[in-house]
This record gives C-alpha cells, structure tokens and sequence, in this order.
C-alpha cells in the first residue's frame, strides 16, 4: 500500500461535507461508507485509500453514501491519489459485469485495479544532453569523452545509461562530463505519454471487397454508431487491415481503440503489422508485459493518451476515458472465456462494454463462434463478409488420410501419404507445418509391470511427459516432478512407458525420417511471449525453418508465405469427451490451422488424418461447407436446447473437505429452483473430480432463452449457507465442462 502523501495529511471529518460510498476490491456485496476529512475533496471514480477492520486498502468512491450509519461513527477516508477519476460508464460496467456473471461488485473491481503502483504519478527522471558551454581550458578531452559528445552532439536529451550504451563507454564517463559542465541533467515527466499512431499514414491497397467492408467500419466508428458487428472473412482475406480503416477513423476522431487478442502468441505479428501502417506501436496489456510497463500503460489509459491498447481480456477492465471502437479478433476462440475467479466471456464483455457507452464492436474472425452466427440471422448484429483470400491467393484443398486403412508404422504416427507429401514439398524447396494439439512427449506414462498410471497428486490427471525438460507435469495445475527410473507403485526399474504422442514425441520421428529437415518446435511451453513468437516468425520468413511441428499457438494468425503443406495429425482429438461446443470447436481449430497453408501464390494442400472420415466434422472441413456445418450444428442445438437456442448455468462446488462438498451440494439440491422450463441437473462429480487438491461437485442449470437466469440463481444461493471451506463459483455461459 503506497504511504500518505504529506500534502493530503488525514483530518478530522469535514461536518459539511457529506459521507461516500466507496467500493473495495474485496469479495463484499457493495460499497461501505465513509467520511471525507476536512480539507479533501473527493468525487465519484476517485481512487481513496480507506481502512477496513485492521488493514487499509485501494478503493473507488462509487458515490453518495446510503446514510445507514451515522456521519460522526464512520471512519475517514485516508487520502485521494493523483489519478484521474474512473469514468462512470466503467463503473457501470463494472456493476453491469457482477450482474451478468451473479458475482460480487467488489470481485469485478479487483480486476480493473489491476496496476495500483499507477495511482501515483510516477516522479520526475532525469535525462542528460549536450550543454551549450564551451570545453574547460585544462580538461582533457579522451577518446571515450570525444565519443560520449560526438554522441550528443545535436541530438535529444537521454537516459544516462543509453548514451554510455551507444558511446560504448562507462556511465562514469557521461557523469564526468556532466560534473565538467559539458553535459547537462533535464528533468522530464516521469509519465511521459507514449506515441500517437498517426492515422493520415497509407495503408496498403485493399481489394474492392476490403474497401467496401473498410469503409462501412469506419462510417460505423465515425458517426459512433452503435452496434456489433462481424467481420467474417477466409483465412487470408485480410481482416487486419479492414479493421485498420476502423482504428483510423477512431484515431482520426480523437478516441481510444482497443483490440482484443486470444493468445499473446498472436500479437508479434499483428504488432510489426500495426507498427508498419500507423508508424509507431501500440500500448500493449498482457501478462508478458513488466511491472514497469504496466504501470506506465495504465497511467497513459487513464488519462487517454494511450490512443490504441492491444491486450488479452482483462484489458476490458482498464479505465478508457474516450473509448470509440473495441475489436475482439479471432472472436470465436475460447481462450476469451476467463475460468477462475470472477467467470466471464471476453468476447461478451466486450459487447456488453460498447452497448453501454454507445459505440461499435467488432468481431473478427474467419470461422465464427455458432453464438454469434444467429445473432447475425437474428439481426441484433450486422456482418460484413470477405469472400476471397487477399492477392488472389486460393484456398488449401483439404484431403482426408484414413487411418485404419493408410496406417503408420508400429510406435509412429505419420501415415505414409503424410510422410510421402512432407518428402515431396521438401524437395520443392517449400515449408510444410504437422499439427498436434498435445504439449510434451506423451500423454500418458504407465508401469509395463502393474499398469500404474502416473497421475497428478492433487487433480484427477494424468502426467504428461516432457522429455526435453526432464520432468512430469500436470497442464491443469502446474505440479511438475522429475522423470522417475522407477515405478512408484511397484518399484520396478524401466518398466515406465510412454503412451500415446505429443508434439516432442512427433519432432523425434520427424527427426528420424528428415534428418536434413531444419525443425522448429511450436508450443506454449517453448515459446514464451509475442517477442519470441515474433523472432520465430522472421526464421520461417527466411527460410531458415523447413518443418514447423506446433500445437494450437502455430494454428491461427501467422502468415508463412512458403508453407504449403499442413498435416495434422490426430485431426479427432478434440471430438470426444461430451463437451457441449466438440464438433464447433474442432471445426474452427482445424479450419485455422488449415488455413496457414498456401498464403501467398504458392497453392496449399492439408492432410487430415482421422479414424472416422464420415464424421459431419470432417465432412464439412474437405467439401469446405462451413454454412453448412453450422447450420447442421445449429438444428441440433436447437433440438436439444442447448445454447445460444437455450441458457446454461454452471455452479462449481469445491472444498478440501469431501464430506464438507457433498454436505454443501446436498444443501443446494434441497433448494433448487423449480421454475417452468428449468431443467438442473446434479449435483455430480465434475469431470474434473479433483483440481489443485480441491474436490469438485457439479450443477448445470437449463433455462430458456427469456428466463431471467441470474435472478433465478442469486434467489437460489441466497437460501443456503455454504460450510465454511466450501466455495461456490457460477459459470454463467459455461464454454468448458471440465
């Protein structure tokens, strides 16, 4: 907690100046009073330091106080920080996000306080520059003092370590200038604003289509029209720099533009793009980015001079002064769906945040979430539509490789097709991509001896190998341990075998069959950051890589223009285990993925290996039915009333304490909702049983579209007294059923 300022010393309460509600990012039901001291003048959206029980904390006046408690009982604010004030539409859509997800305002507030370190300006630095008195007589001027001045001579003032950096010397050397009075200290803001995209700057050329689709956004930003939109394109079609024309139009009318990302994996890419058609780069918010950093671009957010932030989900909660256009790119992509703490859907948030404060939305995306195709049938969205790939690239042929008949080799797992089409597109001189959606060497490691299964010791999953890292790891909650020699449960030596494939156990038969093949290795665990992503990206630019073997990070976004062949490996993996959205999120995987293929004037091919070519999946991925695919997905849904036909509530029940769970479920399934139409189901083990030595009991709650579902479930909750270590978490719109 930043100390008290000497300049907003705490004082008695101010008699005239009436008590505040003020929220804090805690889990309560909402806003406490307090007093205002005399001499401090506090607003609604102020950031206040107040004590609560023995602690103080960060909190936002959210008001006029409710007067429960009388003004000479409450205890005082401590102080107001020197930041601007958090807007009132955010603090709507703060309030409008704890509704919608049934969570408290405080846990929702916890999120857009994400860099408190930001609330104090940050103190003036010092840079250093040539200064205008002549060479001392007597001072004897060293090669490394001519360098440091040489350096300086005309330029602007800099940081100290950067001019000893570019001077090749010893900072001594600057500072003994400095106490020569040849160079001289500036002091500058220390929260200097970062650079304004100029968006006079041409782009490049566009198609007709991209023109049209272009100029319809930034009309939509201009004239602030309200409203989401979709941008529904091919892979290739050039998404990006449609929504470029929108950013421009946003920057051009002096508003704030965010963009909404998945992965961070994809913004190395899209940063260079962005850089090279507004001339400088965007503020970015992501977890990658420094504490430094972070500081810095909350500030410039705050105070609107950060004009276009790129960021992951939780940059929805940053306080944007001015916000004119929110894009969520690849907007189908269920890495927007936040999991833990308070649950919600970026992508959802993101509407929900433009319909408030009134400006347009746009999602982008080349093979769109089910949910978001019959908001467009239904009209309370518009789409504007991108046929063809940009340049006159065509579209990958898709084949299909039947398993059970095109077979690898015992303990391989390439197809002869598959190995024969990455020998010939070698020789071609071209790249080719294997996708495999499993991080590590295997899924599985067993006992040849007992059969025991090695399994996480605190979530009812399995350990997957990694053997470049030497070590066992648990992908739900991060335990990792050594690779034994030994079967814990038997003792036995050697006896433990890998079972099944990940993307290490592919590169080692890719190695095996292509030993000149230079291979790259793509996935989360080895790619850290966009930087890195990026540095990968300029290797396969320049030919440096022959065959990328990569996990979904490798799937969508990039553009590889000598990658002309894609194989996927296990193109059913993601089709099995119940998941309400398998068919639709297979689909969209496999489609971008295949997408990487053929980019530039070089035509693509992907090969799909599958243990059931029939499957409506696969069928839908080689004719290149999309439209039908989800009108096919969309009947069946709506037959089993299932979203976006119907609504769907989870509540996950977890506790160390298993008798303290079942007590808990046995409590709220004695007072479920028995409303028309409601369907609940549970409680039951989640698939997930056990997760970070929790034990996990589930309900799942089916309601019609027009059934108020957050009411029905916070009268639910309300009725029951959960046992102390029990939590209760509520997935409103689950997309995982983990």
């Amino acid at each position: 907690m930043p100390p008290d300022r000497a300049s907003e010393p705490r004082g008695a309460p101010d008699e005239g100046a009436p008590p505040v509600a003020v929220l804090l990012p805690l889990p309560l039901a909402g806003a406490y009073d307090y007093a205002v001291p005399a001499g401090l003048t506090v607003g609604p959206g102020d950031y206040v330091v107040v004590p609560l029980g023995g602690a103080r904390h960060v909190g936002v006046v959210w008001g006029a106080a409710e007067g429960a408690v009388e003004a000479r009982r409450l205890r005082p604010i401590e102080r107001r920080f020197d930041a601007p004030p958090m807007p009132e539409e955010h603090r709507r859509f703060v309030e409008r996000v704890a509704a919608y997800t049934v969570s408290l305002p405080g846990a929702v507030l916890r999120l857009a306080l994400g860099a408190t370190a930001a609330l104090d300006p940050a103190p003036p630095t010092l840079l250093h520059r040539r200064s205008a008195l002549p060479v001392p007589a007597g001072l004897r001027l060293t090669p490394a003092r001519r360098q440091v001045l040489a350096v300086l001579e005309g330029g602007p003032a800099r940081p100290l370590a950067e001019i000893a950096r570019e001077a090749g010397v010893g900072a001594a050397v600057v500072r003994g200038l400095a106490d020569a009075g040849l160079v001289e200290a500036v002091p500058v803001p220390g929260d200097r604003p970062p650079p304004v995209p100029d968006w006079s700057r041409p782009g490049p050329v566009l198609s007709a289509e991209q023109a049209a689709a272009a100029a319809d956004l930034a009309a939509r930003v201009r004239e602030r029209r309200p409203g989401t939109v979709l941008l529904d394109g091919v892979t290739g079609s050039g998404k990006t720099e449609v929504y470029f024309e929108a950013i421009a139009a946003c920057l051009k009318a002096g508003r704030q533009a965010l963009v909404l990302v998945p992965e961070i994996a994809l913004t190395g890419q899209w940063l260079g793009r962005f850089e090279r058609r507004f001339g400088v780069p965007p503020v970015e918010w992501h977890s990658e980015v420094s504490s430094g950093d972070r500081r810095r671009a909350w500030r410039a957010i705050a105070t609107g001079t950060a004009r276009v932030v790129v960021g992951a989900r939780s940059a929805l909660f940053l306080p944007y002064p001015d916000l004119g256009l929110i894009v969520v790119d690849e907007e189908h992509d269920g890495a927007f769906k936040q999991e833990d703490g308070v649950v919600y859907h970026g992508r959802d948030m993101a509407v929900l945040r433009g319909h408030l404060a009134g400006f347009p939305v746009v999602l982008a995306s080349a093979t769109p979430s089910l949910e978001t195709v019959v908001n467009v049938e239904a009209g309370r969205y518009g789409m504007l539509h991108l046929p063809d790939r940009h340049g006159g690239a065509s579209l990958p042929e898709i084949r299909m490789i039947d398993l059970r008949s095109d077979r690898p080799e015992r303990q391989r797992w390439m197809a002869p097709t598959l190995v024969r089409a990455v020998g010939e597109t070698l020789a071609a001189g071209e790249q080719a991509l294997l996708f495999l959606n499993r991080r590590g060497y295997a899924p599985l490691t067993l006992c040849r001896a007992c059969g025991h299964r090695l399994e996480c010791p605190s979530c009812t999953a399995w350990l997957v190998e990694h053997r470049l890292a030497g070590r066992l790891q648990c992908h739900h909650c991060g335990f990792t341990t050594p690779l034994p020699r030994q079967c814990p449960a038997c003792g036995e030596t050697d006896t433990l075998a890998a079972c099944g494939p990940g993307v290490e156990r592919l590169a080692e038969e890719v190695a095996a069959r292509f030993p000149a093949a230079r291979v790259e290795l793509v996935a989360s665990d080895t790619l850290t950051g966009p930087r890195a992503v990026e540095a990968l990206v300029g290797r396969v630019a320049r030919h440096e890589v022959d065959i990328l073997i990569g996990t979904q990070v490798v799937a969508k976004g990039h553009h590889f223009p000598m990658l002309t062949l894609v194989g996927v490996i296990d193109a059913d993996l993601g089709l099995h285990g119940g998941d309400l959205r398998a068919g639709e999120r297979t689909f969209q995987l496999l489609s971008q993925v295949a997408g990487r293929a053929g980019r530039a004037e070089r035509p693509g091919v992907v090969y799909l290996q599958t243990l059931d070519p029939g499957h409506p999946v696969m069928q839908a991925l080689a004719k290149g039915d999309r439209d039908g695919f989800l009108a096919a997905e969309a009947e069946g849904r709506r037959q089993a009333r299932m979203p976006p036909f119907a609504r769907l509530a989870a509540l996950i029940l977890s506790s160390p304490s298993v008798p303290d769970v079942d007590r808990a479920a046995t409590m709220l399934a004695r007072t479920a909702p028995a409303e028309p139409d409601l369907q609940v189901l549970g409680p039951a083990p989640a698939p997930l049983a056990v997760l970070r030595g929790r034990h996990r009991r589930r309900f799942l709650v089916n309601a019609p579209r027009q059934a108020p579902l957050q009411a029905i479930l916070r009268d639910w909750l309300g009725r029951v007294r959960l046992p102390g270590s029990v939590r209760c978490q509520v997935d409103v719109d689950p997309y995982g059923f983990l």
